[in-house]
């Protein structure tokens, strides 16, 4: 996994556009709601080229069918992968490069409103998307502690984790403002 940030490149609302009509199309007849999450959703702040998509569905029994069509779209089926009642699908292309990551919740679960906060917090306030942008060139610009596959490894695991104090600390605030924002 590369650990790069690039600009925003506002054909990414594209992909996920596209991506979303494939996926309930090959998914027909189930039901799910997409929405564009994470960094590639929020103008104007590095992000790795990698869409997130948040599925929101009534039950897991017909997506956990769906385990071909899926497959036949290009995706790896992950499961809960580290996350309780989650569906996790990845999809990597022809030259073995992740562009896609679809997150699924039953509807009613806590992370549909962390997700969707956090972005349209982000949105709403263009200083703190800034600070969050930042922080993600530092974290990339740091140097490599090892090479080849294990390093690049480590450096997702560091990405990662140097990116989760900030995104705790917002998410919180996010999802209060959110709560704000639908009782006005």
């Amino acid at each position: 996994m590369v650990t790069s940030v690039v600009p925003h490149d506002p054909n990414w609302k594209r992909a996920f556009d596209e991506e979303a009509y494939a996926l309930k199309a090959a998914l027909n007849p189930l039901e799910i709601t997409l929405h564009h999450i994470g960094s590639t959703a929020i103008e104007g702040i590095l992000a790795k080229p990698i869409i997130d998509l948040l599925g929101v569905v009534q039950n897991f029994i017909s997506l956990d069918a769906a385990t071909q069509a899926m497959t036949e779209l290009g995706y790896n089926v992950m499961g809960e992968y580290g996350i309780e009642s989650r569906r996790y699908f990845r999809k990597i292309n022809e030259q073995g490069l992740r562009t896609h990551h679809l997150h699924v919740y039953q509807q009613g679960s806590p992370h549909i409103v962390r997700h969707i906060a956090f972005r349209d917090y982000l949105c709403a306030h263009p200083d703190i998307a800034r600070d969050y942008s930042s922080l993600k060139a530092q974290l990339t610009e740091e140097p490599k502690k090892e090479a080849g596959a294990e390093g690049q490894s480590l450096a997702w695991e560091n990405y990662l984790d140097g990116k989760d104090p900030f995104i705790q600390r917002v998410q919180g605030q996010a999802i209060a403002w959110a709560k704000r924002q639908k009782d006005q």
